[in-house]
């Protein structure tokens, strides 16, 4: 549909749904009395983001370079502290000094069978005018590579995850003392050099491939938004499943006087060097490839015939960096808590980024500015809110969530004393509101979201979120549930922004919010990804970065104000539930495989997954994976269940006949214990291999990197095939269940002392 089209079509529809108004019914936490006046100032609130104002903040924020270390990345800095003081907040930078590397030397060439030389250079676009900032500009590379000189045969691994090389095997292709080229997607870029590595991989290429980030999905930059031909997508590898933040002291604040590791210590640099490259600059390298043709499902976009190798392409890759520390600069506002300054309501988003950073993250942080702007307006009008507000612009996101890891891990104790919640963004674009996080807070945010307009259907956010889960349903049970269920689900978080930190080390309950969908793609981590292009293809009248903080903004606001934080449990119970039933089914999935392989074996058969006219390995036979009770897991859920449901009861009374209950003196000591509950489902010892990572629910997978992996010791385990490690860690995860459902249990008592 062409946009101009969308308000038009989307209204129509509006009328045909009949449009509620925003529910005056009692907000969750609050008592009738506060209710109101909380939703008075919400209105407020949500009048005074401007779209002229976020045009100008971006402008501003993005008009240079400003990644770690860079004379902008501070100027930035040193802005926003003052922005944040002429809104009438108390704010002061905090700084931590991280090693972040920077490149010296750079080479990838063909020295076999024919020779090239690629350019590993975004050239400037004319008419747009920060595309040629080039001596402020980071080169293309990926942080945290080791510094190498290798020279080897290439072997084309796909996607470059554990999947893939297991399909290498069946065709016979190793790629010990080769250099591997990985297309992106299909796993996080840190993971693509780890797995590399293991198998025996000597190097890395990264390249976009534009089957998924070019000229397939439409025009390229700056015909159109997508990436083009010597487009590069820069970015760290890190191994960030073991840990994010400052690879030198893993988890304490990278203050001047930490204790550091040297670099050579350090687990999570790489151990083979990296490097990402255009397709232009990929192609030549493909194209000299022999061996195996690709199987069907790993041929790209480019107009080349994909083989595997190894050889006869043979690559020199060489990487120096600079390996110094560099100082970071996170920006932190306050707004005291009237009548609980010692529980925290924190709000953030990054400043750093690998360019000039237009959407990424721009298009997140001044909206975040504009929520502040408000809310300095309201503290003028007499607003005073009831909890302590923080807000929170960090520095160094990019390369590895270093701001707000360090800033956490210098503040542990506080967050885990105080915390009352965490709300991040990253980028924003125009479309559908999304949101992930702790699914306590699932019931909290489908309500926020019904009370914000949606700027170009005028249906609400939560409406237009809901019709779109309804459209892209892929069953016909998830259509019926998006139409049913009271509230949509939230998707859980796994990494890649600054929330990690907060809910999976400390255990603070978290929410990630965005608008996007609508937007194009295509400049992701590049030179292109400027106000030029955010102004010409993204949301480029700013009404989805006003709708972001209004969204944001109100939520903030009512978490900060309500005289009980407004969890709700049986929402989680129910995750937590389906949860187990997806571990239990896969245990049987691999059980089932690995019958039918092995009774393929033994009948001297087995299905051939490789190219036809290539030979195949077939697989050795496996031991069948052992029976393993879940009976901890379906137990503690059940626990969990029952307690929530308790819990909802004793609140649906002692919010009942205005909820006077809610404002007598002994909620303190509910609120208190409210938030310990996140808290309990960390474990001490963390995750195994990782210990940084505590939270028994959500993480990281460990070899997607950014996407999650739900009762990850239990899944993990079984995808690993580490049953004995399965069985134990279906122990500590319904240990930590039945010691959430303990505060759980705990707090349901003391609401029903409130409302007896």
């Amino acid at each position: 549909m062409h946009p101009t089209a969308r308000p038009l079509a989307a209204l129509c529809l509006g009328a045909l749904l009949g449009l509620a108004p925003s529910p005056t019914g009692d907000l969750r936490g609050f008592t009738a009395e506060s209710a109101k006046a909380e939703r008075e100032w919400e209105a407020k609130f949500r009048a005074i983001p401007s779209p002229d104002s976020l045009r100008e903040d971006m402008r501003r924020l993005s008009a240079r370079p400003h990644h770690v270390g860079s004379p902008y990345d501070k100027d930035n800095a040193e802005w926003l502290l003052a922005k944040f003081k002429s809104f009438g907040l108390d704010a002061r930078i905090e700084t931590f000094d991280v090693l972040f590397p920077t490149p010296k030397e750079r080479v990838v060439e063909l020295v076999a069978p024919t020779t090239f030389r690629a350019k590993l250079q975004e050239p400037p676009v004319p008419g747009d005018p920060t595309s040629s900032q080039q001596a402020e500009q980071l080169p293309t590379y990926n942080a945290y590579s080791i510094d190498g000189d290798v020279t080897a045969p290439l072997v084309y691994v796909n996607f470059g995850v554990p999947a893939d090389y297991e399909r290498l095997e069946r065709l016979g292709v190793s790629v010990k003392g080769a250099i591997v080229i990985a297309r992106y997607f299909g796993s996080w870029r840190g993971i693509k050099p780890k797995v590399a590595a293991e198998h025996g991989a000597i190097g890395c290429l990264i390249y976009s491939d534009p089957k998924e980030d070019g000229y397939t999905h439409g025009d390229v930059y700056p015909q159109g938004p997508w990436r083009p031909r010597d487009g590069v997508q820069r970015g760290s590898v890190m191994d960030m499943p073991l840990y994010p933040g400052d690879p030198l002291t893993p988890g304490v604040g990278a203050t001047k006087d930490a204790k550091r590791l040297a670099v050579s210590e350090a687990p999570t640099i790489t151990k083979i060097p990296v490097l990402p490259i255009s397709y232009g600059d990929a192609q030549p390298l493909l194209a000299a490839l022999r061996g195996p043709m690709a199987p069907a499902e790993w041929r790209g976009g480019l107009g080349i015939t994909y083989h595997v190798g190894p050889g006869p392409a043979k690559v020199h890759l060489r990487v120096k960096s600079d390996w110094s520390l560099k100082t970071l600069y996170d920006v932190i506002a306050r707004i005291p808590g009237a009548a609980a300054p010692d529980e925290w309501v924190i709000r953030g988003n990054h400043h750093d980024a690998w360019v000039n950073g237009a959407e990424d993250p721009i298009s997140g942080l001044v909206p975040l500015l504009e929520e502040a702007r408000a809310y300095g307006q309201l503290l003028k009008q007499g607003w005073k809110p009831r909890r302590t507000i923080i807000y929170a612009a960090w520095d160094g996101e990019e390369p590895a969530l270093l701001g707000s890891t360090e800033w956490v891990e210098a503040h542990a104790d506080e967050l885990g004393a105080k915390a009352v919640a965490y709300l991040n963004s990253d980028t924003n674009n125009r479309g559908y509101l999304d949101v992930g996080g702790s699914h306590s807070l699932e019931a909290f945010i489908n309500d926020v979201a019904r009370d914000i307009d949606d700027p170009e259907t005028r249906l609400s956010a939560w409406k237009r979120a809901q019709l779109r889960a309804i459209a892209d349903a892929s069953t016909a049970d998830l259509r019926q549930e998006a139409r049913q269920r009271p509230d949509l689900r939230i998707a859980a978080l796994g990494s890649g922004s600054d929330y990690t930190p907060f809910l999976q080390h400390i255990g603070v309950a978290t929410l990630n919010l965005g608008f996007g969908g609508e937007g194009g793609g295509g400049i992701y981590h590049s030179i292109y990804d400027d106000f030029k292009w955010f102004t010409t293809f993204d949301d480029t009248s700013f009404v989805y970065g006003r709708a972001l903080a209004q969204t944001v903004g109100t939520a903030v606001m009512r978490l900060a104000d309500a005289d009980v934080v407004p969890y709700q449990f049986t929402a989680f119970a129910e995750t937590v539930g389906r949860y187990v039933k997806e571990v239990e089914k896969l245990l049987q999935e691999k059980q089932d495989t690995v019958r039918e392989r092995n009774r393929q074996l033994d009948e001297g058969v087995f299905t051939a997954t490789a190219d036809p006219r290539q030979p195949s390995v077939p697989p050795a036979r496996e031991e069948l994976p052992p029976y393993l009770s879940f009976a901890p897991l379906d137990n503690a859920v059940d626990a969990l269940n029952r307690t929530a449901e308790r819990y909802e009861r004793a609140f649906t009374k002692a919010q009942a006949n205005g909820g006077a209950a809610l404002a007598k003196p002994e909620a303190q000591a509910l609120n208190a214990t409210l938030r310990q509950s996140e808290r309990a489902l960390m474990s001490a010892t963390g995750l195994p291999r990782r210990s940084w990572y505590r939270h028994q629910i959500y993480a990281p997978g460990f070899y997607t990197g950014y996407g999650v992996k739900t009762l990850p010791g239990v899944r993990e385990a079984i995808e690993q095939k580490n049953w004995s490690e399965a069985e134990q860690q279906i122990a500590a995860t319904a240990q930590a269940l039945a010691a959430h459902t303990s505060v759980v249990g705990r707090a349901a008592e003391q609401l029903e002392k409130l409302a007896p």
